[in-house]
């Protein structure tokens, strides 16, 4: 485990926690909380403290500490950071069995075992950095996004529309008490309702996001083909618009025909001119007045940052609300110190991680919520 900040720290380790009773330990909130405490009172940056604090405070029987030992491997990446002797490596999961999916490599678990271990699998893969993957790790992640189900933000719509209960629609009411000869009936009675927002995808696929661009596209291709109001461009050194081949129901093909069209695939970063080409010619007409616009980048521009946070500004001056997406913000340690970011912030809604399949899935949320 490496020394990182306090806040994210205890994201690592709740979430070997929750890994843990994926993998089929009980481990309860009682317990988390304790494992907690005690990993403060070793600190974080004692390996053998830190694996044996978890070892006392969430394992409830003999049977969970071979469990918690091939989880705690799988997780932190690490050979077992206590003082007995190792096991030999055959009997140990590490990073690689992510690929495969398989437990002990004897054949001898049960089913419900395997079961256990490909969760415990899925559930370390979903919080894995994107850049770190394998290609087979990437193929597996690949089919997660089928799990995700955006939602387009909502906002009220100009229309009134029949309810229950509500405002009195006096017009209605009147009309039907018209008919009845001025006898009394019912009163009629309407509210306002709500229509789905537009989203805007601005993806980043410059040299320097290229590790992640292959999943930011499969990101953009689930809200693309779920039937929502959404535009896609990408942003390198110029602007393309690349919403309709990412709406093919089929995520690969959909890439296949995306990258056909965009022609500036890890090339330079044109940031500030990006933006202002979308501002130009599609926001001020309309696909970004009242929209939520999510920009997917690390923030490295080759023009004065100074532009990029004046197109930035004429940005949120149009939109809802504007999230940016950087996959370098959920790494321990990590500031936002580029000249790009540090121009842009005071103009962003929500400033976001978007490094892992996790991070993604927290992403609909945000935007969800809007």
């Amino acid at each position: 485990m490496t020394t990182a900040p306090a806040h994210a720290a205890d994201e690592i380790l709740l979430g070997f926690a929750r890994a843990l009773r994926a993998a089929g330990v009980n481990v309860t909130a009682d317990r988390e909380r304790t494992y907690l405490e005690a990993v403060e009172a070793v600190g974080v940056q004692d390996e053998p403290g830190a694996y044996w604090a978890g070892r006392a405070t969430l394992c409830a029987s003999p049977a969970d500490l071979d469990r918690y030992d091939r989880v705690y491997a799988a997780w932190f990446g690490l050979e077992r950071a206590g003082t007995r002797p190792r096991r030999d490596p055959g009997h140990t999961v590490v990073q690689a069995s992510l690929e495969t999916g398989a437990g002990s490599p004897d054949g001898q678990e049960s089913p419900e075992d395997e079961v256990r271990a490909e969760a415990s699998a899925v559930e370390v893969l979903r919080h894995r950095d994107l850049a770190t993957l394998s290609s087979v790790e990437r193929a597996r992640l690949a089919a997660l996004f089928a799990a995700l189900r955006p939602r387009a933000p909502r906002r009220p719509a100009h229309r009134q529309t029949p309810a229950r209960r509500g405002a009195v629609d006096a017009r209605k009411t009147l009309r039907a008490q018209l008919r009845r000869m001025g006898e009394p009936g019912p009163i009629a009675w309407r509210h306002r309702g709500t229509r789905a927002r537009r989203v805007v995808l601005l993806v980043d696929v410059s040299g320097s996001m290229s590790a992640y661009a292959d999943a930011l596209l499969r990101l953009a291709h689930t809200y693309a083909a779920s039937g929502l109001p959404v535009e896609v461009f990408t942003v390198g050194t110029r602007l393309t618009h690349v919403t309709r081949p990412l709406r093919q129901r089929d995520p690969e093909r959909a890439l296949v025909a995306c990258g056909e069209c965009v022609p500036d695939w890890s090339g330079g970063t044109r940031l500030a001119e990006g933006i202002g080409a979308f501002l130009d010619r599609w926001g001020r007409r309309g696909m970004a007045r009242g929209a939520v616009v999510v920009l997917f980048s690390d923030g490295w521009e080759r023009d004065e940052p100074q532009a990029l946070g004046e197109q930035m500004r004429r940005l949120q001056a149009l939109a809802h609300r504007v999230v940016w997406v950087n996959p370098h913000r959920g790494k321990p340690g990590y500031q936002p110190v580029q000249q790009g970011i540090v121009a842009a912030l005071p103009h962003v809604d929500d400033f976001v991680a978007g490094h892992s399949m996790a991070a993604f899935e927290e992403l609909v949320e945000v935007v969800g919520r809007a």
